[in-house]
């Protein structure tokens, strides 16, 4: 039944694209969920405001797009050690082209464990934090539960996404985005709350902190923002970081980016063979 009724559908979309966002009427316009891109978009509304128009098909006010745009500048550090400006970084040093050094910087950056990926997992977490702490469960009860769901071995550190770092405990951005928060005059709201009361439980117990992504996403689910919507909006976070590594590397010399000699290579394979002389 699922697969007719999919292919009914195929059939219906055979051979033409349909939208419910817009698009361009030659000499007309170009619509953008119900806006005219060069009447009403064009020097009335921020770049972020339209990237989260085209994303969830609502106009986000100024308020939420210049919080948006903050949240950003948290994830462009121009820092090659990066693995993701690595990337960027690279194909800059081979004099390849910048579109191809921002986009393997931002593909390298996709993944469930860190990078926009992780916007999911964490997004989820909290949302069903709050679904579990208003059925009566403590801050402690919810991380425990948590864990148990993932299997963590116990003695081990605590895997909750949104919560710990790899390399260092506890998280600056979280510091900056919530003077940012409180600057531009929004309300903590319940998702936020519960954020902070796991962080501190989690701080007590297992020495672990929350993270940027566990700040971000419980933000915008008090905002109203989905998982999905979440993760389509910080899908290119990092490429202000690898524009910049890129940039520096591409001024520099062919190859002069993390240069490697034959005496850095440690051969481990065949031992050298006398060929034969041609004759």
């Amino acid at each position: 039944m699922k697969s007719k009724m999919t292919n009914e559908l195929w059939q219906l979309k055979r051979g033409k694209i349909s939208t419910n966002r817009g698009g361009w009427r030659i000499g007309e316009a170009i619509y953008n969920c119900g806006y005219s891109m060069m009447d009403d978009l064009v020097g009335k509304k921020s770049f972020f405001q339209t990237l989260i128009l085209n994303v969830t098909r609502k106009m986000p006010s100024k308020v939420l797009a210049d919080w948006f745009e903050a949240s950003f500048i948290c994830l462009s550090r121009p820092d090659s050690r990066i693995w993701c400006n690595q990337n960027g970084s690279l194909i800059g040093s081979v004099k390849g082209s910048p579109v191809a050094g921002i986009a393997a910087g931002i593909l390298s950056a996709d993944s469930r464990m860190y990078g926009p990926g992780s916007i999911t997992g964490g997004a989820e977490f909290i949302q069903q934090a709050l679904k579990w702490h208003k059925e009566g469960m403590t801050p402690l009860e919810i991380i425990k539960k948590e864990l148990a769901t993932k299997h963590t071995k116990p003695g081990t550190k605590p895997v909750i996404v949104g919560y710990a770092r790899p390399i260092a405990t506890g998280d600056e951005r979280v510091e900056a985005m919530e003077k940012v928060t409180k600057s531009l005059g929004f309300a903590e709201g319940e998702h936020l709350k519960l954020a902070f009361k796991i962080h501190t439980t989690l701080a007590e117990h297992y020495q672990e902190n929350m993270n940027y992504v566990g700040y971000v996403t419980a933000f915008l689910t008090d905002q109203g923002f989905t998982p999905t919507e979440m993760y389509r909006i910080y899908s290119t976070w990092v490429h202000s970081g690898v524009h910049a590594c890129y940039a520096e590397a591409n001024d520099d010399i062919a190859g002069g980016f993390l240069p490697l000699a034959c005496e850095d290579i440690e051969y481990t394979g065949t031992k050298p063979r006398a060929l034969p002389k041609r004759e």
